[in-house]
């Protein structure tokens, strides 16, 4: 969050951070605030000449107004209404009236989602003509129609919050806060129904959705930008697009100044100036901290200028001084822009719930109260509620709802206490509040109904807005080619700042040219060289064509901002597509123009600037409109499977119908048509016919029927009369063949198709694949998210005996009174036995490297933890509390560390990682597992060996039952909220029974009770002999005395102070009441402190630096001396002589487990296994279809070989869905399990799904083809069922070996294109044998187990075939006279193989190429005698790739922190 190292991703160079750098300056903001309205009244002050009076105030814009005096809200707000009224400009103020709202999503009450396993997936696919027509039916029936369920998740309620209100949303986690908020933001495309009238100054919400859309505007909780744009452009471009038109700036101010003006003005009022060039960043680019990145959010929310504004826990992650002067500064803008304000807040303290005009309360979706925030407390009392000392009023109002948690006043039970969400509803509405509310709401609904000057001066305000030209009924400010415009910008600055994804996009493009030129190096012009200089046309194409089915991760990793911006009324969804291939022109046609001059002229294709132009044109032509093919997938599909699997319809008929393989009259008449409707067919041609219209072909040597073999001399060496050229095209007794001719009769292309039909139908794929995006985007946007349903996973027979008797001891415990959470008493006492160690640090320094040298973090800490005590580690943002915690926990891989870490007075061994649990911010799981497997599995691997299974589950359904997820233990990680998530990360961690427990913010994105409720959990078990340190964030008065000690920092790493807090923090106030610094009764000791030693807007309390005050203390000394002691305590200790062990359980047993979790967390994936399993189906049945039944011609000899060699596409299919999910397993710095058995639980977790895909390959391709027609009969295809199963493995044993040596998922996907061109280039196909270069013949065509692979299948299939060739297949040609057939060609076919059709007929002599497929493939070297040879060669690939992806996982961790 905020404060990570100082922070980490802020490092790179920039100058130490200000004292108040990472905190909002309101008062500064405000300074700027006025000199912008003197500006605009200076501005709006025109002289008769149309000339500004002055403009010595716009300087002082520039200069952000710092010396200006304090802000007067009552001047600002004279000044800028003035400066409006005189420049005719309306004001936009919008209240928000709701009346018997209520939300819906779909789902019976009690109805659970069950996760869907690959079992289930593969039965409904063949259902699935089934279901469509019951579907239908039930459409067509009306007696079949049902209604479909849905759950209330938002009851009725009303209310009205006029302009310059703010109003505060409490409620625990599912009472609908969210829900609410989106709701009043006009953000209603998740529901099932919203029922009930929200009207903004009385104008209702379809219109305002409508026409008004962006005016009210939602700000979720979670960050998204684009990463590789930096802060400045980010809020340049939402200005750029909501600057108004003239009409609604003030005259003689241009659009840069009011873009610059307001720019400046929001960066300063959040005090993000420092971040104006830094990127924004996320978890891969480093950028701005996460308090920073979230104050990015806000500004691009206040960008939109909108008036009716929704904030979703927007200071989750900041500490309390800032999440303070966040509101403050809200609340400012609120006062002065006359906004309609709504927050929801997690563990809100007094300071910040003061600064609120209303507060409601939810409870399950139900309005317990809307009302004044100074009377709520009182209201709830009087309710028969006790409150807590020191407790603050948001969390009481939270508590009041929890029935875990309240508690009644002396005297009240639940008798006398409305305690359900309907009684406190029914409560409230008898209540005086609720009339209040209704009276306000009716009078201002019948204001807003006769006095409609609000409503009109919004709309007049609004149509000023407007850019000239826009149309009134626009929602948007700006015209749609300005949109293109400003998204052009924008797009052109991400592609450029992206530099990693242009280095390598650039760099892989090059190797690939380089790879295809090198391998097709320097083509001659002859016989040989025809089949060649059409296979690099085809490899060219195709790689470039293929290379963009990257564009559909792409679009969809987009739609979360893109989301978020159309609802902001930046633009039309439709004007980023045309930006996106418009911004994407400069780069792409650089890159592919260097990939074919590479290409083109290494190949030695016809040498012509025309020649090379106009390739170079077909080829990006076709590049672009497969990247708009592919982009309206991306824009089509839900998810990335649905639009992979409809992808592979397309992508093997593309290639397949390239017209390339199959010459367009050689294609089954009932598929031809695919030829016709495929771009790729159109871009080849042009290519094709490009290169051979410029060329003339030479027949000689093997192409010459008949000719001398070796040692013969009976034929003429050149082309004689009683010879023939084989060549496609070739004329009796001309050895030159025409390359127009060559086209004709091999492939029936006609080069005059060039222009008038393969470029204008490519044209039109291009304009229609642009069309197709701009209306899926506009009409059927898939945005996605949204769902927020828990999914489960269906009990078994054991676990729903433990969730009965969890629920039994939930009901117990509500029955009881509602005290302490209770760390159940197991039977069995070391359960809850923990190993008491201390643990201290002395001297702590930490240095990180960045630009021009280091720079230190932390600096002489000095602290212990003792068994049994809690420790809370606190600071300012960017204090480093997280590096500090990071450093203790030995989890720092970069910089230096230097100080002593020892625990029990020894240093640290080898078992300390394994022997503490750390629980992170990031929650990282296993999403597919469950909340109780999770836990166990954590049990089963960190607990000793010896503890039984029974009591490693025993003691899990304890942790589930303290951490209050009895209702969530058999849900599935993945659907969890955030708060569920955190008590998991926790859970697990403690499932271990570590000597040590660090937590980084366990109470972050909790709301108030939860974190009460996780303290004192955390308390129970430190009194139980738990040794616990962990940072927080935001405590509350009540939470900071739960612990025991703190270890506060101030920025730069300097302790501040280390010691006891005591019972109503009485220690840490006393302690900074003797240097001067008092903490009033009423005020958090937590919020004082951070403000006393400066970490607020205020400044610090004293004219000395609190960390010289710590050195020169009494505590500091204490401190000093209680370490010694500690010390010297521990090693007067005996020492365990037992050795210590990585892991506490041994290897097989670690591999037991981890591949039983890894077999269900695949069953779990039916998205990956059966988008496998489909996309070998599929693409095998298509193939087939092409080559059905074949027979014993040369030409299907030819078809039996393209059909083997699509056994090749099989692991590029596999590595490419396995990567990613190879790598998002990896958990490399857990010490869970060693990395050698998570590298082979991975590989046996995908053994019976690579036998099922291979089996499936396997079987649509033998049979429909007509294999085993050969002398292997029908155990040679059962031997190629075995070589398929190894190709499958072999991609599967690649996939994880790429995966295991890349750093990331964005590096992964990089090596598949080169090392699949590699492999298929050189295996002896595409490039016989006999015509590669010697080079790549002598070792690169070896070492391809590609080569193995069609060896082995070829050699098998075709041994022994009898060939029969058909009329047109035969070669004909005329003896001597006075010579027969056989005396003139019987030396040449006893030479070279095949057969004469007519041996003793004097004319037309008819030759066949081959007699038996043997002869095709031994001049190709290969030997039927070596199939098993090469099939275990191709074994011994997979064997390798397992051995280096194994010592790969155990040698290279990429986990940086």
């Amino acid at each position: 969050m905020a404060d990570t190292p100082a922070d980490d991703r802020t490092l790179g160079g920039d100058k130490t951070p200000e004292p108040d750098l990472h905190h909002v300056d309101v008062a500064e903001a405000t300074a700027i605030f006025n000199n912008l309205s003197r500006v605009l009244s200076a501005r709006s002050r025109i002289d008769t000449n149309g000339k500004a009076v002055s403009s010595e105030n716009e300087k002082d814009v520039e200069k952000g107004g710092s010396e200006e005096a304090p802000f007067d809200l009552r001047e600002y707000l004279t000044t800028t209404n003035d400066a409006n009224q005189n420049a005719g400009i309306k004001h936009k103020h919008v209240g928000v009236t709701w009346e018997d709202l209520r939300v819906d999503v779909p789902g019976g009450s009690g109805y659970k989602f069950y996760i869907k396993t690959f079992g289930e997936d593969a039965l409904n696919f063949w259902l699935t003509p089934l279901t469509w027509s019951w579907s239908l039916a039930s459409r067509l029936i009306p007696a079949r129609k049902r209604n479909f369920e849905t759950t209330t998740i938002l009851h009725e309620s009303s209310g009205v919050l006029k302009p310059g209100e703010m109003c505060l949303v409490l409620g625990c986690p599912g009472a609908g806060c969210t829900t609410f908020l989106k709701v009043i933001a006009n953000d209603r495309n998740d529901y099932a129904s919203i029922s009930g009238d929200v009207r903004y100054a009385g104008i209702g919400a379809r219109e305002m959705a409508k026409y008004y859309k962006g005016e009210a505007v939602y700000n979720q909780e979670d960050d998204m930008h684009i990463a590789t744009l930096t802060v400045a452009q980010t809020l340049s471009f939402a200005l750029s697009l909501k600057t108004p038109g003239p009409n609604g700036r003030v005259p003689g101010m241009t659009r840069k100044e009011f873009q610059d003006a307001v720019l400046n003005m929001l960066l300063k009022m959040l005090n993000i100036s420092h971040t104006a060039n830094t990127y924004v960043g996320d978890e891969f680019v480093r950028g701005v901290s996460g308090g920073e990145r979230k104050r990015v959010s806000i500004t691009e929310m206040m960008a939109t200028r909108a008036h009716v504004l929704c904030f979703d826990n927007s200071t989750r992650g900041l500490d309390a001084s800032t999440a303070l002067d966040f509101i403050k500064a809200l609340r400012v803008m609120t006062d002065v822009l006359g906004q309609t304000t709504f927050v929801t807040l997690y563990q809100a303290g007094e300071g910040i719930y003061n600064l609120f005009d209303k507060v409601m309360v939810l409870d399950k979706g139900r309005q317990v109260y809307y009302g004044p925030p100074s009377d709520a407390r009182k209201y709830f009392e009087n309710l028969g509620f006790k409150p807590l000392p020191r407790q603050s009023t948001p969390d009481y109002l939270t508590g009041c709802t929890d029935p875990n948690e309240r508690q009644f006043a002396p005297g009240r039970s639940e008798l006398d206490v409305p305690c359900t969400p309907e009684d406190l509803e029914a409560a409230f509405l008898r209540s005086p509040y609720a009339r209040d509310m209704q009276d306000s709401l009716q009078k201002y609904k019948l204001q807003m109904e006769t006095d409609k000057a609000d409503q009109e001066a919004f709309r007049a305000a609004v149509a000023a807005d407007k850019k000239r030209g826009v149309s009134k009924k626009s929602p948007y400010t700006q015209g749609f080619l300005n949109q293109v415009r400003a998204l052009v910008v924008r797009q052109f600055q991400m592609r450029l700042q992206d530099r990693f994804q242009l280095i390598t996009s650039f760099t892989l493009s090059t190797v690939l040219a380089l790879v295809i030129g090198g391998a097709y190096f320097d083509l001659p012009r002859d016989a040989g060289g025809a089949f060649t200089r059409g296979s690099v046309m085809f490899a060219a194409m195709l790689t470039c064509a293929l290379d963009t089915f990257g564009e559909m991760p792409v679009q969809m990793l987009g739609r979360p901002i893109l989301k978020k911006q159309t609802n902001y009324s930046f633009y039309r969804p439709a004007a980023i597509v045309i930006a996106n291939t418009l911004a994407d022109i400069p780069f792409s046609a650089v890159r592919i123009f260097i990939y074919d001059l590479i290409i083109y002229f290494m190949a030695g294709l016809a040498r012509s600037a025309g020649g090379f132009f106009t390739f170079h044109l077909f080829t990006y032509m076709a590049f672009l409109t497969m990247q708009g093919f592919f982009r309206t997938f991306g824009v089509m599909c839900s998810n990335f499977d649905t639009a992979f699997r409809l992808a592979t319809f397309f992508i093997p008929n593309m290639i397949q119908y390239a017209g390339y393989m199959i010459p367009v009259f050689e294609m089954k008449r009932w598929l031809f048509w695919i030829f016709y409707i495929n771009p790729v067919s159109y871009a080849l041609s042009g290519a094709l016919e490009n290169e051979f219209m410029r060329i003339d072909l030479t027949c000689d040597g093997q192409d010459i029927v008949p000719r001398n073999g070796p040692g013969m001399t009976k034929y003429p060496e050149g082309l004689g009369p009683n010879q023939v050229c084989t060549l496609f095209g070739s004329e009796p007794g001309q050895d030159i063949v025409t390359g127009r001719n060559y086209l004709s009769v091999g492939y029936g292309l006609d080069v005059s198709d060039l222009w008038r039909r393969n470029f204008l139908v490519l044209c039109g794929f291009l304009i229609l694949f642009q069309i197709t995006q701009v209306l899926l985007i506009e009409y059927f946007p898939q945005f996605g998210g949204g769902g927020s349903a828990v999914i489960y996973a269906k009990e078994t027979a054991d676990n729903k005996a433990r969730n009965a008797a969890l629920q039994e001891h939930k009901a117990e415990r509500r029955g009881k009174s509602k005290g302490d959470v209770e760390v159940q008493e197991s039977s069995n006492e070391s359960s809850t036995r923990f190993e008491r160690k201390s643990f201290t640090w002395e001297r702590i320094n930490y240095h990180v490297p960045v630009a021009g040298g280091s720079r230190r973090l932390l600096h002489d800490v000095y602290g212990y933890v003792k068994p049994g005590t809690l420790t809370a580690l606190m600071g300012a943002s960017g204090a480093g509390k997280t590096t500090c915690l990071d450093v203790l926990a030995q989890r720092k891989n970069i910089g230096v560390v230097s100080g002593d870490l020892l625990l029990d007075g020894r240093p640290l061994g080898q078992d300390f990682a394994r022997k503490t649990a750390y629980a992170e911010q990031m929650d990282v799981h296993e999403g597919t597992a469950t909340v109780r497997e999770a836990m166990r599995f954590s049990a089963y691997l960190r607990q000793p060996i010896e503890i039984s299974i029974e009591e490693k589950n025993a003691y899990v359904e304890e942790m589930i039952e303290v951490l209050e997820l009895q209702d969530l233990a058999d849900a599935v990680i993945f659907s969890l909220g955030v708060e569920a998530r955190k008590r998991l990360t926790i859970g697990v961690e403690l499932a271990s029974k570590p000597s040590l427990l660090f937590l980084d913010e366990p109470t972050s994105g909790l709301d108030g009770q939860s974190a009460w409720n996780l303290i004192r959990f955390l308390r129970k078990l430190a009194d139980q002999g738990q040794a616990i340190l962990c940072t927080i964030h935001q405590p509350s008065s009540l939470l900071i005395q739960s612990f025991d000690k703190l270890l506060l920092l101030e920025r730069g790493g300097e302790t501040v102070y280390f010691g006891d807090i005591g019972v109503d923090s009485v220690h840490l106030r006393d302690y900074f009441a003797r240097h001067g610094a008092h903490c009033p009764p009423d005020v958090n000791p937590a919020e004082f402190m951070l403000d006393a030693i400066g970490a607020g807007l205020t400044p610090r309390i004293g004219d000395r630096d609190w960390a010289d005050i710590w050195l020169e203390s009494q505590e500091y000394a204490g401190a000093r001396a209680e370490i010694e002691r500690i010390k010297s305590e521990a090693l007067a200790k005996p020492v365990d002589e037992t050795p210590p062990s990585t892991y506490a359980t041994p290897f097989w047993y670690q591999l037991k487990v981890v591949t039983t979790r890894n077999n269900l967390m695949l069953w779990r994936s039916p998205d990956y296994v059966f988008s496998r399993l489909f996309v070998h189906a599929f693409i095998s049945l298509f193939i087939s279809l092409s080559f059905l039944q074949l027979g014993n011609s040369v030409r299907d000899l030819q078809y039996r070989v393209f059909g083997i060699f699509w056994v090749t596409i099989l692991p590029a299919i596999v590595m490419g869905q396995l990567e990613p999910m190879w790598i998002l397993n990896r958990k490399s710095s857990s010490r869970i399990y060693s990395p050698y058995v998570f590298a082979i639980g991975q590989l046996i977790g995908e053994f019976p799904y690579s036998v099922l895909c291979a089996v499936v390959y396997w079987a649509l391709m033998v049979y429909p083809m007509g294999f085993g027609s050969g002398s292997a009969g029908v155990g040679g295809t059962f031997f190629q069922l075995l070589v398929t199963l190894f190709m499958e493995f072999f991609g599967v044993s690649l996939g994880q070996l790429i995966g295991a040596i890349s750093p990331s998922m964005q590096i992964a996907p990089l090596f598949n294109p080169f090392l699949m061109l590699v492999l298929s280039t050189f295996c002896g196909v595409t490039i016989p044998f006999p015509s590669m270069e010697k080079f790549w013949r002598s070792w690169l065509y070896q070492l391809d187990p590609y080569t193995r692979t069609l060896s082995s299948m070829l050699s098998t299939e075709l041994h022994g075939l009898v060939i029969q060739c058909r009329s047109s297949e035969f070669t004909i040609f005329n003896p001597p006279s006075g010579q027969t057939c056989n005396d003139w060609a019987s030396d040449f076919v006893t030479a070279v193989g095949g057969y004469l059709d007519n041996p003793n007929d004097t004319s037309s002599c008819r030759y066949c190429q081959y007699s038996v497929g043997d002869e095709f493939f031994t001049p190709l070297n290969i030997q039927y005698s070596n199939r098993w040879r090469d099939a275990f060669i191709l074994f011994a690939f997979c064997v390798f790739n397992i051995i280096v992806t194994i010592i790969a996982s155990r040698f290279l961790r990429y986990a940086k922190r």
